[in-house]
């Protein structure tokens, strides 16, 4: 992989332009830096080989090397494809040549009940988390634009999800950043295009057999038929979901600490609570108790829900649980036949 930027021939003391795409991926990670408030940060850039990931570690590689931030490359192989060991090779290399220090690390993927694109992108976000601990770095980055944020949203809508699924991708997440969520796809290409950047077009993005490629097609195509801003206007829509998110996930939080972990809960103390507040801190108490969140929908959340309103009846959950409402009490247990 190579890369156009660098000393022109002759003896010109004029510095290249930089061309608008890669000035604006570079002011993107300045300004997501700066407001996660870290002086002299270690960055961990997650790297694929794809147009918005090569464009990332391009821009860090440049503030790598002005010594604004200390920055180190970490390409995940998943081993899902014969041709992923070499890619992976050529990122570590690209980015050593840009002055970046790399590492390839290798994941097993067991696709189990979570599926095959779950399985990858847990293994992924563990990898990198390890490597940003053995490094002692501050964050990981991850190139997520405005594209995948429309996506994102697009998929929760086509799931009947809630304000939470809809608020879509943070900008920070632990210690995970996406400083180019600002960002459209359209732009960490043409930074690619026009800095000479050889990219990865992985065959996996057009496999229609994943619903995040379906999603994206279905957007495209919605764009050009209606003539209108979509992707940016669910991109919007996700930071206005993401705000009122945010205000009610921290009502819940406080509502719900005092009954966390305990098997049997008076119903009061769930219906008093105002709708928004009551699912949630409903889902976060038989979470605590064992229930895995992720085979949780909001259709289930709500059927507890309902019964405990009314104060009767059985359900069964995920895990071979169950919750029983009767007296007054809601009462969390191994189902019978787990018994």
């Amino acid at each position: 992989m190579s890369t156009a930027e660098g000393p022109h021939a002759g003896s010109s003391p004029r510095r290249p332009t930089l061309d608008p795409a890669s000035g604006a991926v570079r002011g993107a990670v300045r300004a997501g830096l700066a407001a996660a408030g870290t002086s002299d940060p270690g960055v961990i850039v997650a790297v694929s080989g794809g147009a918005d990931s090569m464009a990332l570690l391009h821009a860090s590689a440049f503030l790598h090397r002005r010594g604004e931030i200390r920055a180190r490359a970490v390409t995940v192989d998943h081993g899902l494809q014969t041709v992923t060991a070499e890619v992976a090779a050529r990122v570590a290399a690209a980015a050593e040549s840009w002055g970046v220090p790399a590492e390839v690390v290798t994941v097993s993927i067991d696709a189990g009940e979570e599926g095959l694109e779950a399985a990858a992108r847990t293994a992924r976000y563990a990898a990198l988390e390890t490597a940003r601990v053995a490094a002692g770095a501050d964050w990981i980055l991850t190139a997520h634009t405005r594209s995948d944020q429309a996506e994102t949203v697009l998929l929760g809508l086509m799931r009947g999800s809630g304000t939470r699924s809809l608020a879509g991708m943070s900008p920070l997440t632990g210690h995970l950043m996406r400083p180019l969520l600002g960002l459209d796809r359209d732009q960490t290409e043409a930074s690619c295009r026009a800095q000479g950047i050889e990219i990865w077009n992985d065959p996996m993005n057009a496999d229609t057999a994943f619903t995040r490629v379906r999603a994206r097609q279905l957007l495209a195509g919605l764009e050009a038929e209606l003539g209108r801003p979509i992707t940016a206007n669910l991109a919007r829509t996700a930071d206005l979901c993401r705000a009122d998110a945010d205000f009610i996930d921290a009502r819940a939080e406080v509502a719900g600490r005092q009954i966390r972990g305990t098997a049997s809960v008076p119903v009061e103390a769930f219906t008093a609570l105002d709708d928004a507040v009551f699912s949630r801190v409903v889902r976060g108490w038989v979470v605590s108790l064992g229930v895995p969140g992720q085979n949780l929908g909001a259709a289930r959340v709500a059927e507890l829900c309902a019964l405990i309103r009314d104060r009767r009846g059985r359900l069964s959950l995920p895990g071979d649980t169950e919750v029983i409402v009767s007296d007054g009490q809601a009462v969390f247990r191994l189902a019978a036949k787990a018994r």
